[in-house]
């Protein structure tokens, strides 16, 4: 499932705007319905994001592969609900009945899921969890960076990851200064992860200047990292891969510049393109 988004994309020395298919992003909040003691009781186990379609098959595979039952047999019944999103007019709560509570893990569904590797709001307990705390837009003042500075700076990330060099199964995210230069780096496994080592770092040796710096991510850009990015108020956000939908909803919203498929001589400006001088 895709949608259409107006992208800016620098090539061969020219800027031209067109119209790029893009991965739609929503959350979804699973719920279980069980018998406990006789009385039917609904708990939020799980939000996850995903890319809609299929949903049954995810809960489906989600519920086995955590063993929170045995067999998919298990499940009485699946139903999608809720508001349909603005956007999409997607309903992103799914509830599992389960025919009886000896066929699930009621310890397992009791304590809550853990926040992985690969995905920094899967295991969050409510679609609430998903709302933006932030309520100031960041400044389209700064920064701004050239052009020659962005396309070196997704070379400078991956040149100067350590772990990757070693093992080729590492993500890392940098804080670069407007002149190209890498105030910090750090990696691991999750994107997520290496972004939140990262802004932890440069806020414990002070090293944070959301007016002559910007972030660099490997790998795709989805909500989360546009999210914490915006906690640091950060303006630029580079990945060398894909944003998705919600990615580049919530950095227009705020007034981030988005910047994706960097290559030796090319990008892709999602959002907020002013920040990006082409012409030095």
């Amino acid at each position: 499932m895709n949608s259409k988004y107006k992208v800016f994309k620098y090539k061969s020395n020219n800027l031209e705007d067109f119209t790029d298919h893009v991965s739609i992003e929503e959350p979804l909040e699973i719920i279980i319905k069980y018998k406990e003691k006789e009385v039917w009781v609904d708990k939020i186990i799980s939000v996850t994001m995903r890319t809609p379609g299929d949903d049954e098959d995810l809960v489906r595979g989600f519920l086995f592969n955590e063993k929170v039952i045995e067999k998919i047999d298990y499940i009485e019944k699946i139903e999608t609900f809720g508001k349909p999103s603005e956007q999409y007019g997607l309903k992103n709560k799914i509830k599992v009945t389960i025919s009886n509570s000896d066929n699930i893990d009621i310890d397992k569904i009791k304590r809550n899921f853990l926040t992985n590797s690969s995905c920094g709001i899967c295991g969050k307990s409510s679609l609430d969890t998903l709302e933006i705390i932030k309520k100031d837009k960041i400044l389209k003042s700064y920064p701004k960076i050239s052009k020659e500075v962005l396309i070196n700076s997704t070379y400078k990330l991956r040149k100067n990851q350590s772990e990757f060099s070693k093992t080729g199964g590492i993500h890392a995210s940098g804080l670069f200064n407007t002149e190209g230069d890498i105030v910090a780096l750090k990696e691991d496994v999750g994107r997520h992860n290496a972004l939140d080592k990262l802004i932890g770092y440069t806020l414990k040796k002070n090293l944070l200047d959301n007016s002559s710096q910007f972030l660099v991510c490997s790998g795709r850009l989805n909500f989360d990292l546009v999210q914490k990015a915006l906690m640091a108020n950060i303006g630029i956000l580079i990945g060398v891969g894909a944003p998705t939908s919600l990615a580049i909803d919530l950095a227009n919203k705020f007034d981030m510049t988005l910047v994706g498929f960097v290559k030796e001589d090319s990008f892709n400006i999602y959002s907020n393109k002013d920040r990006i001088v082409i012409n030095t």
